[in-house]
């Protein structure tokens, strides 16, 4: 969790500097949409890559996701700690498995 919170900070750092040509400042700039936008492209991207058996790729996806997921998070004001919190509220929930809804197709 150390590199997250590292990241989180310098994706901070950077929305603070509002640096010309910095990718992460040109998506706070662009705002809210486009952030959604970028999260959703890469979540397709992971998918795509786990598909298709390439380990390599995955995880190189999977740290493009993590990066726009930290910076939606920046931009709504989460941090790192508010979710390490949530995940550890998870775990101690016990049998959290979701049942799922049966339909009676006979009434």
């Amino acid at each position: 969790m150390d590199y997250i919170k590292s990241e989180y900070q310098t994706i901070l750092d950077r929305k603070a500097e509002n640096k010309d040509g910095s990718y992460t400042c040109y998506l706070f700039e662009k705002g809210i949409d486009k952030i959604l936008k970028k999260v959703g492209e890469e979540c397709s991207e992971v998918i795509i890559a786990a598909k298709n058996n390439d380990n390599e790729e995955t995880v190189y996806e999977i740290t493009d996701l993590i990066y726009h997921i930290l910076v939606l998070m920046a931009n709504q004001g989460i941090t790192p700690e508010d979710v390490e919190a949530a995940l550890a509220k998870k775990a101690e929930k016990e049998g959290n498995l979701k049942k799922f809804h049966v339909v009676d197709k006979n009434t």
